[in-house]
């Protein structure tokens, strides 16, 4: 977690495709980051796991609230997930007004 003033390090695209790329290719979490300079092997690992989740998407910058969704699939499992829960949601009303 960041701590109260510090500065967090933003890495462009290309460093970022690079350590993807060196990652697939077989190397360790610390050589990718030992070999693009990269401080914290944390930081290679989380893109991976970010990468390996949600594939291209990751590259995109996730702050803050879009108004579009860049990936449809995701898109479509959070309407699926809502669906569900009004589906719950409706099972309980008629049972409670059956009672």
């Amino acid at each position: 977690m960041a701590k109260k003033g510090q500065k967090l390090q933003n890495y462009s695209f290309e460093i970022k495709a690079e350590a993807i790329r060196l990652k697939e290719s077989g190397f360790s979490a610390q050589q990718v980051a030992d070999k693009l300079n990269i401080p914290s092997r944390d930081t290679v690992k989380t893109w991976w796991w970010k990468y390996q989740k949600e594939g291209q998407a990751f590259y995109l910058d996730n702050r803050g609230r879009r108004k579009e969704y860049t990936d449809q699939e995701r898109y479509i499992r959070k309407l699926e997930m809502e669906n569900a829960v009004l589906k719950k949601f409706q099972e309980i009303l008629m049972k409670e007004g059956k009672s």
